[in-house]
């Protein structure tokens, strides 16, 4: 099985870790800002990461390969059945894929991918203010949502503390972390989660990437 993309993307992160938990051997092509070729088109027609390929099979979209994987492969389960526990799921899936990504995105990408990967111009005005405004409400909300057992839902490991996990792991990488002293309960979930094996090993290349492009841009770097 071929999951097309980088794992810079927290949804192809998020694929990849889904499926280390699972214990499958998922290899990693590189795809994305016009690489990739064709099987990469076929399998996201849009060009988005993450592409995915399981022998005939092609499909895009960081959720549908994980509900794919999950269906194929129910052992150990990632998406509960219990219908709450599976609608609660899906809630912080979405809340990973769209309200965190609108804010994680736009710190990542003014601070590192618009400088670094496309040479373009960084807006240190819109990064600031999207980790000023934007991230805190999130991180408040988590903050409260965590249970005493330390995961998302069902107490046990699910695609909901992976999701969550994987914008988080992205921001850390150039430098953008969870005030512990703020959100306790949180920095502690988040330290566990990226510590598990499945995120630790991409996280050190991600951030070995990360630093070997130069690392995050930094306000003053503007001037001259």
């Amino acid at each position: 099985m071929i999951v097309f993309g980088s794992t810079l993307s927290p949804y192809v992160r998020k694929v990849m870790v889904f499926g280390a938990e699972k214990g499958l051997q998922l290899e990693l092509q590189p795809a994305g800002m016009g690489r990739g070729g064709p099987e990469f088109m076929a399998a996201s027609p849009f060009g988005k990461m993450p592409g995915f390929k399981d022998d005939d099979f092609l499909i895009s979209d960081s959720s549908a390969i994980v509900a794919y994987l999950d269906a194929k492969y129910p052992e150990p389960s990632l998406i509960p059945a219990e219908p709450r526990a599976r609608a609660r799921t899906i809630w912080f899936d979405e809340l990973a894929d769209t309200i965190m990504m609108a804010a994680g995105s736009a710190i990542f990408g003014h601070r590192f991918v618009r400088p670094r990967v496309l040479k373009m111009e960084c807006d240190h005005d819109a990064a600031d203010a999207a980790e000023r405004d934007l991230m805190p409400p999130i991180l408040a909300y988590l903050e409260t949502a965590i249970p005493e057992s330390g995961f998302l839902v069902e107490d046990r490991l699910t695609l909901a503390d992976i999701a969550v996990a994987s914008p988080l792991a992205t921001l850390g990488c150039i430098g953008v972390t969870v005030d512990a002293a703020t959100y306790p309960r949180l920095a502690k979930w988040v330290a566990a989660m990226h510590a598990r094996p499945s995120f630790a090993a991409i996280i050190a290349q991600d951030k070995a990437m990360v630093d070997a492009m130069g690392g995050p841009v930094p306000r003053e770097a503007l001037a001259g």
